[in-house]
Order: structure tokens, then sequence, then C-alpha cells
């Protein structure tokens, strides 16, 4: 059995990801400990919350040099919602802070018509743009549950899908082993199951 390390920084909806992952079959600990982080299978670096606040989180407990150890090492990684954003370079939330800078590029505020709302609240598409295992069985177009007033801006070499609201935006990314999610997939029903699901046994 495929054993994930969660890691817990302070932020985030961190038991209904938890839940979700066991739902799929998952033994999934909830953790701060670098030692039982560099031991797993697979980790997952979730999130809601503001960028800065999720940075603030992982430093006050040295975990930046842990989540690159990880993609460094190859061990698969998933970030949800602010876990994917700060593996961005920079975040443009409530001023400007540094990310990880695992992946290149920043996270910006939607500047889009003003007939549509900001956060981007509710269900959209996902639209693949590249091959990737987590789009096992998932049929395109797909819906899943987004609720995000920032985005990345991914290079295109490393947007894996993308959602439209007031244009194309990279909503899943990846490069290697390590992929993000912008939407939620604990909340996305089967479309977020199947992509968890592809992520423990495929990813």
């Amino acid at each position: 059995m495929t054993t994930l390390a969660i890691i817990d920084y302070g932020i985030g909806n961190l038991r209904s990801v938890q839940k979700a992952f066991e739902h799929v079959g998952a033994v999934a600990p909830l953790t701060e400990d670098p030692a039982e982080i560099l031991a797993a299978d697979k980790v997952v670096l979730p999130g809601v919350g503001a960028f800065g606040d999720g940075m603030k989180g992982i430093h006050a407990r040295g975990l930046a040099d842990v989540v690159r150890a990880v993609v460094a090492r190859g061990t698969p990684l998933l970030g949800i919602c602010v876990g994917m954003q700060i593996l961005f370079e920079v975040g443009e939330e409530l001023g400007e802070h540094a990310g990880l800078g695992i992946l290149p590029g920043r996270v910006r505020p939607f500047a889009i018509d003003p007939a549509l709302k900001v956060p981007h609240t509710g269900w959209n598409q996902i639209e693949p743009r590249a091959d990737s295992p987590l789009f096992a069985d998932l049929p395109a177009g797909s819906y899943a549950y987004f609720n995000h007033g920032f985005f990345c801006a991914a290079t295109p070499g490393d947007t894996l899908a993308t959602a439209d609201y007031g244009g194309a935006y990279p909503t899943i990314v990846g490069r290697g082993r390590l992929y993000g999610i912008q939407f939620h997939p604990e909340k996305s029903q089967a479309v977020g199951m199947r992509l968890l699901r592809n992520f423990v046994e495929k990813g």
C-alpha cells in the first residue's frame, strides 16, 4: 500500500484532503516531521488561504528545504491550491512574497472582465494540454471545483491543463514527478477522486 505524507504546515483543510486520499486507498498521515516526509512514498502539499501565510508556515517549521529535497530525490509530490502556488518563485497576494522557487513563474491576480467575479469560485472545465499520468481515465472537459483569486503564470512546458476564466490559465502543472493542482480535488467528486487515485497509483 502506498504511504503518503500530507505536510501539515498550519494552513489548509487538511482533514478533508486526508479523507479523500484514504477514500482512494492510501495511508495518508498528517505530519510536519521532516523524517516522516522524506521517508514517504509520495508527498502532498495541500493548502487554502494566502500565499504569504503558507510560506510563513513552511519556514516556521523548517520545511522549505525538506520540500525541495523531496522534489530533488524524484519522490512524487502533489501541491493542491496554495500548495501548488508556493511551488513557484513569487506570489503577488497582499504584497510580494518569495515562494519555494521549485517551478519558474509568478502567482498573479486575475485581471479580467469586471463582470466576472474574483475569487473564481465554483465549477469549471479542465482541459488537458499535455500527456500526464494524472489524466488516466479522465475525460477531457471534466468539471472540477475552484476557489481562488490568484493563478500560477507557469511556463508552457510546465502546463499540463488549463481552465478558462476570462482567458485560459494553467490549472494543473507538472515537471517530472512534481505536480500541482489549482482546484480542490477533494471537493470535485468523481473527477477529483480519479485525479487523486491516479497520483497514488501512477504519479
